[in-house]
């Protein structure tokens, strides 16, 4: 997680509502304009580290079983994309199928990746800033929530800015800020919003991809209330993020499904 990306920015310029998509003949909705702002790496950095020198953290006790889900949790963290590999390979192809089921992916890079939301035609360039990790958050989200996945990758719902974030490249943003928002690369929280989403690792492994989904969707309906443009992810993403955590620590919640925020996914 040392390469935390950088490269250049993309914008997502809307034509129209969803991807027009027949047959062999592509039109697309969505025209990406690359710049030299390095919009994933200032993402990454300007929103995930808020942490100030002053904080005093608190130390939680972990029961066996928590510490156990934190370790096979940090284990997933710590792997690097690596298209070399088969099962990530494979991952990847998983992911464009659930996304564009109607269209024939012509190769591991192409310029077919674009229409995703990728920088470029090889994904495996943005996946620095999350490791594999953010390529299996996607992949749940796609499984697990279609049609929220849809709706968000072809901007669907919602009276929309002309220049939208670009949705693959989003994603990896959320895994990075859920990563740190939770503190999960030390080794016992030091926050009560880490401690008691490990509460909800223990009960539930699939949890982080959950959180990812919730977030995800939580940040384009932001998005949409806040009447965002590309230039105002990043404040889109503290509020996203500030939305999480008040809502994880209130009293009543005992699963991420309790979450007023978990209401807005649709499968």
């Amino acid at each position: 997680m040392d390469d935390r990306g950088g490269g250049s920015f993309v914008a997502v310029r809307r034509i129209s509502q969803g991807l027009d998509r027949g047959n062999n003949c592509h039109s697309t909705s969505a025209e990406v304009v690359a710049g030299s702002a390095a919009w994933l790496g200032r993402s990454l950095s300007c929103v995930c580290a808020q942490r100030c020198e002053s904080d005093a953290h608190p130390s939680f006790d972990l029961t066996i079983l928590q510490e156990e889900c934190l370790q096979r949790l940090q284990n997933r963290i710590d792997v690097n994309y690596d298209s070399s590999l088969h099962e990530h390979q494979e991952a990847l192809r998983a992911l464009w199928n659930a996304a564009f089921p109607e269209d024939e992916l012509q190769g591991l890079i192409s310029e077919q990746w674009k229409e995703m939301g990728w920088q470029g035609k090889d994904p495996s360039t943005d996946f620095r800033g999350g490791g594999f990790i953010s390529l299996e958050n996607l992949l749940y989200f796609a499984r697990n929530f279609p049609k929220s996945f849809q709706e968000l990758l072809r901007k669907q719902q919602g009276d929309r800015a002309l220049w939208e974030y670009p949705f693959a490249v989003a994603g990896v943003n959320i895994t990075f800020m859920l990563i740190q928002m939770l503190d999960l690369e030390a080794v016992k929280p030091r926050t009560s919003v880490g401690a008691i989403f490990l509460k909800f690792l223990a009960e539930n492994e699939s949890a982080f991809d959950l959180l990812y989904c919730i977030a995800f969707n939580l940040m384009d309906h932001q998005w949409l209330a806040m009447h965002a443009s590309y230039m105002d992810f990043n404040t889109v993403m503290k509020a996203t993020r500030h939305q999480l955590e008040t809502e994880l620590l209130q009293e009543d919640i005992t699963r991420l499904e309790d979450l007023p925020s978990y209401s807005l996914l649709s499968q």
